[in-house]
């Protein structure tokens, strides 16, 4: 399974409005078209993964992810805040992209650890940054996803 498989032009967002670490993970969640009460439990279950320590793994990239009841398969999202924000990322710089990864406890396909781990590799690629700033539409950035990540 792509990278590219895993997103719709629905599940991105080029242009977060939330000013806080905490609001931008309540966005991205919105991208997922859940209901209101599991959209709270997710939230809560993505703000105990991020107190663990903050999934921004630096050069502006973010990939907050978690397992949980409130889906049945495995949901990505992606969304950019063009200014940046405060995200406690490992090398202490704003990030502009985020990559939501929330998976089932129990998944068949197995997917989730392989995913995070293809998300982080396109994300070291070192132009990845300046080439995710440059999309204009949802559709570009699905286009780039079925060039570069595998």
């Amino acid at each position: 399974m792509t990278l590219r498989e895993l997103f719709t032009s629905e599940t991105v967002e080029l242009n977060l409005q939330s000013d806080t670490k905490d609001d931008v993970l309540k966005e991205l969640i919105g991208l997922l078209g859940l209901d209101e009460k599991s959209e709270g439990i997710l939230f809560k279950t993505l703000k105990r993964r991020e107190n663990l320590g903050s999934t921004g793994i630096g050069k502006g990239i973010a990939i907050p992810h978690c397992r949980s009841l409130v889906v049945n398969e495995l949901r990505l999202a992606y969304g950019r805040k063009p200014g940046g924000l405060d995200f406690q990322a490992i090398d202490d710089a704003p990030v502009h992209n985020f990559f939501l990864i929330v998976a089932p406890p129990l998944e068949v396909s197995n997917q989730y650890l392989p995913v995070l781990g293809k998300i982080a590799q396109f994300a070291k690629d070192p132009d990845i940054p300046e080439v995710l700033a440059g999309i204009e539409e949802p559709g570009d950035f699905l286009k780039l996803l079925e060039e570069r990540a595998s």
